[in-house]
């Protein structure tokens, strides 16, 4: 279990900290083996995908996933499948099987996505349940080319795209890789958004059906919207396009190097409060201005001192007094991306129901509402 929770941690580092440099060690032990990549571009033939201001989202993915393709194929150790390379319609349970068929690495589905708002901006997908229900309207719109294959009845066995109890029923079948998939995520997201300035709607879980059957680490990218004005025409331009698959393509190669830091330093029996220090010093910083972030690790009756000891070796502990209870926050700060690393390592030293919360000033303020408040 120890091993299994320094895993998780390491993976969640990676994530939030540069990564650079493209050589492989293969995450099987097969070294001849190569790194197999899957790319599935969305929709296709029949199914022409969203339509926003005109565009077809089948072509733009399409030409997409074959520039990602071409580039990761300039690495000789990477080996790529397509599960379509022409504008062919491709039924919606069997993309996720070649990449079972071909014992893939990873599985990369891309498409577009619209909204009747001129709403805008990247995100990418994990397959899962958002309990808030938010993304259930994106998974909805990609499922339903179901609706356009032959004997879909039989072929879901009653599965409904647009009922919402169908597709919490999608159970996370992909809980084994859920950490790498966030990972590789978290990777093309950030290379996106940093490198091309784009808006940044985060990494996402939703059930979507072209995720569920994949047994391995699968991410599906949104490239933006094809419905804004601004967005739309972007992503459909030749410089957009080359530019996505760039970053897209960036994205997988640093993954395929974080794997195998990951299985390098897998054998060291936990991480040090001096190895966090170190992953937040070069951690790409998320800032607030005007918010202080905090890590509350309880909250009591009884007044403690802050000392290391008390709080299972945490240093930089406080103690405020909050409605009669005393109650005790690891870390002060205003980035974001520094908080979740803090909040990581407190849950692995033994607090794990702790959370984070945001103060302006004196004041507690709703964490959802001041990070939806940077994002406007």
């Amino acid at each position: 279990m120890k091993q299994m929770k320094k895993t998780h941690l390491f993976f969640i580092l990676l994530m939030l900290t540069p990564c650079i440099g493209f050589s492989f060690s293969s995450s099987q032990n097969d070294t001849n083996r190569p790194f197999v990549v899957v790319l599935d571009a969305g929709h296709g033939g029949k199914d022409s995908g969203n339509r926003g201001n005109g565009f077809y989202e089948k072509d733009i993915v399409l030409d997409v996933t074959l520039q990602v393709g071409k580039l990761l194929e300039r690495h000789p150790d990477i080996k790529v499948v397509y599960t379509r390379k022409t504008d062919v319609f491709i039924d919606l349970y069997r993309r996720g099987p070649i990449a079972n068929e071909v014992d893939a690495d990873i599985f990369v589905s891309i498409h577009c996505d619209s909204h009747n708002s001129q709403a805008y901006g990247i995100g990418t997908f994990v397959m899962g349940v958002d309990k808030s229900g938010k993304n259930l309207e994106t998974a909805k719109k990609e499922n339903e080319v179901i609706f356009l294959e032959e004997n879909y009845k039989e072929t879901y066995a009653g599965f409904d795209p647009s009922s919402p109890e169908s597709l919490i029923g999608l159970t996370l079948m992909q809980e084994e890789y859920l950490d790498q998939s966030i990972l590789l995520a978290g990777l093309i997201q950030n290379n996106i958004v940093n490198n091309l300035k784009r808006k940044d709607r985060s990494v996402r879980s939703a059930p979507f059906w072209v995720l569920h059957s994949s047994y391995m680490p699968s991410v599906l990218v949104e490239l933006g919207f094809l419905t804004n004005n601004q967005e739309g025409p972007y992503v459909n331009s030749k410089k957009g396009r080359k530019e996505l698959a760039t970053e897209i393509a960036n994205g997988i190669l640093n993954y395929k190097k974080t794997i195998s830091l990951a299985t390098e330093n897998s054998q060291n029996p936990e991480i040090t409060e001096e190895e966090i220090e170190k992953a937040i010093e070069t951690t790409e910083v998320k800032e607030y201005k005007g918010v202080e972030f905090r890590v509350q690790l309880a909250a009591s009756s009884k007044k403690l001192d802050t000392k290391p000891s008390n709080f299972k070796g945490l240093k930089d502990v406080a103690r405020t007094k909050e409605d009669g209870l005393y109650k005790y926050y690891y870390g002060a700060t205003s980035d974001y991306n520094k908080i979740q690393l803090m909040k990581t390592f407190a849950q692995e030293k033994g607090y794990p129901t702790c959370y984070i919360v945001a103060f302006k000033g004196n004041e507690k303020k709703k964490l959802s509402e001041v990070l939806k408040s940077q994002d406007k």
